[in-house]
């Protein structure tokens, strides 16, 4: 299956179209977050008080970065595990937010809310964050900055590889890749 090029933010048509499983290149806007930035932004949003950056039809990028070396915008910045966002992310797909970088499974509660809100969850490779940093142009806090690595960030892109495991239709790459290995197992 070939690569799509994805320029961000993610348009409603466009996520309509995405299938779990298929290959992208994101270039364009997308921002960071993780455990502690979640936890202030769905704070923010139960208090009824304006987010610090606007949610809609953005993706977040669950990275804590490492410092930039000499030369570089950012340093090493590979993904970290999605599910410790779980009870954070139905307030914010609420709030408008369209897309989700990370690695590993999702609850069902989430994957029930992408359905629901008409979002997607995607997948960038384990391990590889000096790689993926090469695909980052620019890189700015704009929130949350006493959280140091864990602040949000505001991120350019360019070519930046992720996968599809959750569409808007409730399909699970990880499930599929499962059920495919069990399957192959039983009728070798």
């Amino acid at each position: 299956m070939s690569e799509r090029i994805i320029t961000l933010p993610l348009k409603d048509e466009e996520i309509s179209s995405l299938k779990s499983g298929e290959k992208l290149r994101l270039s364009g806007i997308l921002y960071t977050a993780r455990d502690a930035a979640h936890k202030r932004l769905v704070d923010t949003i139960k208090r009824g008080e304006e987010l610090p950056v606007h949610l809609k039809g953005q993706v977040i990028y669950y990275v804590g970065p490492t410092p930039a070396p000499p030369g570089k915008v950012i340093g090493s910045a590979g993904p970290t595990t999605s599910s410790r966002m779980d009870v954070y992310t139905v307030h914010l797909l609420k709030a408008g937010l369209k897309g989700m970088i990370g690695k590993g499974s999702r609850s069902l509660e989430v994957r029930e809310a992408l359905k629901e809100f008409k979002a997607v969850y995607l997948a960038a490779v384990g391990g590889a964050g000096a790689l993926l940093s090469q695909k980052i142009v620019s890189a700015k806090v704009v929130a949350y900055e006493d959280l140091g690595p864990e602040a949000i960030r505001k991120l350019e892109v360019q070519d930046f590889p992720v996968v599809v495991i959750n569409d808007i239709y409730g399909s699970d790459l990880y499930e599929e890749g499962k059920n495919r290995y069990k399957k192959n197992i039983k009728n070798p």
